[in-house]
């Protein structure tokens, strides 16, 4: 299933706020950001161009793929609550990228209130979009079943 959405795109205000901390990295190719299981080292910001999520879960044989547009912070529920990255996410060529790293994320969280509380509506709107993806697979999976 591959899906696009908005779901990913975030308030630019915060996305400037977490900018002054970020460093710049190149995005002249195709770039694995992170694997899905591998523990978070930061946050990465896509500040142009795109990026696409995937999620595998083998045991129900469910691949789903989002294409993401910036603005969009890719990691943030991982960062959040320290797990394992959910899916993997790779920036498409020419993708304008940078990074925060999960300390200077975590001061920065901890220091500005309102700052928290955008992460916590980013996070919000990213992992309700998740779970209508996973659950309309799964639909779509028991009704070929039937």
């Amino acid at each position: 299933m591959h899906l696009d959405s908005s779901a990913f795109v975030t308030d630019p205000d915060l996305v400037r706020t977490l900018q002054k901390e970020s460093i710049s990295i190149a995005g002249d190719r195709d770039r694995v950001l992170f694997y899905q299981g591998e523990e978070p080292t930061g946050l990465y910001i896509l500040h142009r161009g795109s990026a696409t999520l995937s999620i595998r879960c083998r045991e129900r044989r469910i691949d789903i793929k989002v294409q993401t547009t910036a603005p969009s912070l890719v990691g943030l529920p991982s960062l959040m609550d320290g797990a394992p990255h959910a899916f993997t996410a790779v920036a498409h060529g020419g993708a304008e990228l940078s990074f925060v790293d999960r300390n200077n994320f975590a001061c920065m969280i901890e220091s500005d209130t309102l700052l928290s509380l955008q992460a916590l509506g980013a996070l919000v709107a990213e992992m309700a979009f998740t779970s209508r993806a996973i659950l309309d697979q799964i639909q779509v999976e028991a009704e070929n079943a039937a």
